[in-house]
């Protein structure tokens, strides 16, 4: 993902939450270039799916620097002008 690339020196991370079976994250993560951390909740009624209400794939959230979600099910250019929006919040007030 360019947005990756891009913010690779800002606070800025993506982590992804896989519901498949941890044996073909590698196949999966190969297959579709991803270059960011992932986790394996290993099903679509894992801890990480339930704890954060996921019913749907993939479920986007975007948080601020205290962790709260500030966006849900962004995609594309919304996606990126979420994270823009937030990292010039964090630049305004100095972190």
């Amino acid at each position: 993902m360019a947005l990756v690339e891009r913010l690779k020196d800002k606070p800025f991370a993506i982590v992804g939450v896989a519901s498949d079976e941890p044996s073909k994250m590698k196949t999966i993560i190969e297959e579709n270039k991803i270059n960011w951390r992932n986790a394996v909740d290993g099903s679509t009624d894992g801890p990480i799916a339930t704890a954060w209400n996921v019913r749907g794939w993939p479920t986007v959230f975007v948080l601020d620097a205290e962790g709260t979600i500030r966006f849900r099910d962004t995609r594309g250019e919304d996606l990126v002008r979420a994270v823009d929006e937030l990292l010039a919040e964090l630049e305004e007030k100095g972190k």
